[in-house]
């Protein structure tokens, strides 16, 4: 890394060009509860100190492969397949923090900025170079299919399409590569491993498009809200888009009109927001408005003002 590193300076090209190494969560001694995430042992002072510090040094990101697979096949009799899948359930909580989890890839992820955190390295970027879901296994792989495929594919995307970090790190800036593209039929080991792309080798699809899976809620109806840690300039630009060129019908926010109260910014943001969601068909990026919001799927309530579900 080193290495190359200094051959970017010599041509003029490592601040746009950045090295890294990615690890996998097997790199941690602990991820469970993700408070008490930790690095092995062995691993910290010959490999991960001088990783991070020239990361740091660097201004680079610690790339992570989290696979929320592994840890319910090895553990599907205490985890949730809904928590697994970013579907609706009721979270679990973390005893060492008291912060809930509503999906395990947050989890993941939290227990690496918990491990980050012990070791004095908060200040390293992250970014997530792999994860996924296979959709064929062995008997023996408990939720390998088709269908949780879609929906963890699916649903992860709109994870993070819909902005805001994770329950330890909200602010974080959630950058996520999903793996992949096709399957890898010749692939040695068991049969997942053979099974986590979108498409076959012929370019045929596996699944449903991506699309499909994240456009509308599995239980219903989604509504498109405000994120309020978007602050206020965000949300203003984000609702002067979304009542102008994005052609929210924003006519019931207006002074004395029937969603005018509360006069929140936040409030009439989220009522913008929503019915530009709503008109675009719920699709994917459709409540996105550059991390300003997110989608619910619970009705939101302000005042006494009802939120259309559709056009």
């Amino acid at each position: 890394m080193k290495n190359i590193h200094q051959a970017l300076v010599k041509f003029n090209l490592h601040s746009t060009i950045k090295v890294s190494s990615p690890i996998a969560l097997s790199a941690l001694q602990s991820s469970y509860p993700s408070s008490a995430g930790s690095f092995r042992p062995e691993l910290i002072e010959p490999v991960f100190k001088p990783m991070l510090d020239f990361l740091r040094q660097t201004g680079s990101y610690l790339m992570v492969n989290a696979y929320p697979f592994f840890a319910y096949e090895s553990n599907s009799d205490v985890i949730s397949l809904d928590y697994a899948l970013f579907r609706e359930n009721p979270g679990v909580v973390d005893s060492g923090n008291g912060l809930r989890y509503h999906n395990l890839f947050d989890a993941q992820i939290d227990a690496v900025f918990a491990a980050l955190s012990t070791l004095k390295y908060d200040d390293v970027k992250m970014v997530v170079t792999e994860t996924g879901w296979p959709s064929k296994g062995d008997e023996n792989e408990v939720g390998a299919s088709v269908e949780n495929a879609a929906a963890y594919n699916g649903n992860l995307i709109r994870r993070i399409l819909t902005g805001g970090g994770t329950p330890l790190r909200p602010q974080a800036d959630l950058t996520v590569y999903l793996f992949a593209l096709f399957n890898e039929n010749e692939k040695d080991g068991p049969t997942s491993e053979r099974n986590y792309g979108l498409f076959y080798p012929d370019q045929q699809k596996v699944a449903a498009p991506v699309r499909g899976g994240v456009s509308k809620s599995t239980t219903g109806n989604t509504w498109c809200v405000a994120n309020p840690d978007a602050g206020k300039v965000r949300l203003q630009a984000a609702l002067d888009f979304a009542c102008g060129e994005g052609g929210a019908d924003c006519r019931p926010i207006q002074p004395e009109a029937t969603c005018y109260n509360p006069n929140t910014l936040e409030a009439h943001s989220s009522f913008a927001f929503n019915s530009y969601y709503q008109k675009k068909g719920r699709g994917m990026g459709d409540c996105y408005f550059g991390g300003a919001a997110y989608v619910v799927t619970q009705e939101p309530k302000f005042g006494q003002c009802e939120f259309p579900t559709g056009y």
